[in-house]
């Protein structure tokens, strides 16, 4: 009769899970942190502390690397890079990455892309197809879209719907900090708020080609240098 997992492997498995999450996000507040330290007027540090705090991220790894971030611990030699390219089917990809070696980097990506049927695009080639977009989804089963209207619109939102089991607000990107304040004000749950590369239309994926384009997401994410990946893919 074979053996499952041990707790041991189980363990180990969840820890290096956790760190790879905490290695984004460090760098995720490293790079908000050189536009301030303070986070009452940084909103982008504000979201990235948000994130790691809902991450169980330790306060002291958060302090640190808003200290190296801000310059108060000599700096970071961190930059953001933006990849262009194509997935399966065609699916349009943008693949934004923080990194301080960025030869490894998009050697990293071009070869994902690659093993996935895809391929690295020029400069200019992807990014038409996107417009940048500040976005709030909140869990669709703890609320509805009347509910999310009547708040966010007030607050400055273009948009209210559902999406892929989410309820998702549209708006400005220098409105996503008010709309989210606005939301929590009324104690609805928000998921996330960030400022996302929304397509200007969906290109629908099913079968092989859906698997296909989800192994190089989950590929994508497995990279530390990859921040956020955006795509034009509708999953049939």
């Amino acid at each position: 009769m074979g053996r499952g997992p041990s707790i041991e492997g189980r363990k180990n498995a969840e820890d290096a899970k956790r760190a790879k999450v905490f290695t984004k996000l460090i760098r995720d507040i490293t790079l908000a942190a050189r536009n301030g330290a303070d986070p009452a007027g940084n909103a982008k540090l504000r979201s990235a502390m948000d994130k790691a705090l809902s991450a169980n991220m330790p306060k002291d790894k958060i302090e640190k690397a808003i200290r190296r971030g801000s310059g108060a611990d000599g700096g970071a030699d961190l930059q953001e890079i933006r990849y262009e390219g194509y997935g399966p089917g065609g699916v349009a990809m943008l693949i934004d990455a923080l990194t301080d070696n960025p030869v490894r980097t998009v050697a990293d990506v071009r070869h994902a892309l690659s093993k996935h049927g895809g391929n690295l695009g020029t400069s200019g080639s992807v990014a038409f197809q996107f417009s940048r977009t500040g976005q709030i989804s909140l869990p669709a089963e703890a609320t509805d879209e009347d509910t999310v209207m009547e708040a966010a619109l007030d607050a400055g939102a273009e948009d209210v719907f559902s999406e892929d089991g989410a309820i998702i607000v549209l708006c400005p990107p220098d409105a996503v900090d008010a709309v989210e304040q606005a939301l929590k004000a009324k104690g609805l749950p928000v998921d996330r708020a960030e400022v996302a590369m929304r397509p200007a239309n969906r290109s629908a994926v099913s079968g092989d080609t859906a698997e296909t384009l989800q192994d190089l997401l989950d590929w994508l994410d497995e990279l530390d240098d990859v921040q956020d990946v955006f795509h034009n893919a509708s999953f049939g």
